[in-house]
């Protein structure tokens, strides 16, 4: 196992193992309600981006859509092939109703968006849920992680096609 696979996992651990510090939301800038939703479905977690977004609260919007999506995908990819009409419908539902406008926020503000994927990722740590697979998951995190560097290194490009859109770039 190299330095950077194990890493996470000790930085897991440690958290776990010191338990959670009365700043730990406002140090990692995690929304309200967020050491509360660690044993939540996924989609009830998804679910909370809507009224947020609604509300003009979009980074706490953005935290909750990549959060429950993290944790959908390792539920997805880590049970039995399921009903596709079932919960792989509604995921995909609610990924392409919540997804486009607030992507379309968070990829506004890139180095925000990298903060809240690494925000999503020590919150998902400290905060397990017990009833995924944990190699199923790590393989999602490590998707997240790759989704999160992918962006910081196509920032600029990421600008000017939204420039070139018309879209905000803040």
């Amino acid at each position: 196992m190299s330095y950077c696979t194990i890493l996470p996992q000790l930085i897991a651990a440690a958290l776990f193992l010191l338990g959670p510090s009365p700043a730990f939301a406002e140090e990692l800038a995690l929304p309200p309600g967020a050491e509360t939703a660690g044993n939540a479905l996924p989609g009830e977690i998804m679910l909370r981006a809507a009224p947020l977004m609604q509300a003009g609260r979009g980074d706490e919007a953005t935290f909750w859509f990549y959060a429950g999506q993290l944790r959908w995908r390792s539920r997805l990819n880590g049970g039995p092939a399921q009903d596709p009409t079932g919960e792989p419908a509604l995921f995909s539902s609610l990924f392409e109703t919540l997804g486009p406008p607030i992507n379309n926020w968070a990829f506004g503000d890139i180095p925000k968006l990298e903060r809240t994927i690494d925000a999503v990722l020590l919150w998902d740590a400290h905060y397990p849920d017990p009833s995924l697979d944990p190699v199923v998951h790590e393989r999602m995190r490590a998707g997240l992680r790759d989704l999160r560097d992918q962006i910081g290194r196509e920032a600029g490009m990421i600008r000017a096609e939204r420039a070139s859109r018309g879209l905000e770039n803040r």
